[in-house]
């Protein structure tokens, strides 16, 4: 089910599904996946905040594919990317790239057709004690979005020494720091709100061989 949070303001020009890659009931990421929510609001945006756990699947294996089988985890995601403007992801970093968890339900999700993440926007976000922040983490997550066709924001956010960056409310002890993030969000949802409002020409993303794609290699259906 849906945990669906409205703006004050009742503007809600655009609507964002954020949520955080981590299972972890105390995870850094939830923690800054909660704040964006809240600075989305703040700026007139509509929230669809979700669980990691809403989203979780088996472990990916094309023999479970019969009669047309997608896991409840990848159903869940794919009608929430959908249903939404963009998505936001907090993103744990594992061993110096993205959660298995997170890489497992994109490639469920991706077998829907037509696949849902072509033409969508994204932030990706990390939380970490170390001092990169979970930065090359977010580097590893951008390769199977982009290879999907989403639209990644180039500015990426990474806190460092996240174990000591927020307060006892959950937001950021550091006012530049929380300055740097708001910015960076608001900038997205400008992004996403002209994308939405103000379209340009758009040329569908296909992976091809040759000049036409292959059953097996299409992304775009």
């Amino acid at each position: 089910m849906m945990e669906e949070q409205h703006n004050d303001n009742g503007q809600g020009h655009i609507r964002l599904l954020v949520f955080s890659a981590s299972l972890r009931q105390d995870s850094l990421n939830t923690k800054l996946a909660r704040l964006a929510a809240e600075v989305i609001r703040k700026n007139g945006g509509t929230v669809d905040f979700a669980s990691m756990e809403t989203f979780d699947c088996p472990s990916f294996n094309q023999d479970l594919e019969v009669d047309n089988y997608h896991p409840e985890g990848a159903i869940a995601f794919r009608e929430r990317i959908l249903s939404n403007d963009a998505f936001i992801i907090a993103s744990p970093e594992y061993n110096g790239s993205m959660p298995g968890i997170i890489k497992n339900v994109i490639d469920w999700t991706s077998r829907f057709r037509p696949q849902p993440f072509n033409q969508h926007h994204a932030l990706l976000m990390s939380a970490s004690p170390s001092m990169a922040g979970g930065n090359r983490g977010l580097w590893s997550l951008r390769i199977p979005l982009e290879h999907l066709g989403t639209r990644v924001y180039p500015d990426m956010f990474s806190l460092a020494t996240a174990h000591q960056a927020f307060d006892s409310e959950g937001k950021l002890k550091d006012e530049t720091l929380a300055k740097r993030f708001e910015d960076n969000l608001v900038g997205f949802m400008n992004q996403v709100e002209a994308s939405k409002h103000y379209p340009c020409i758009k040329k569908a993303w296909v992976e091809f061989l040759g000049e036409k794609a292959d059953k097996e290699t299409e992304r775009v259906e």
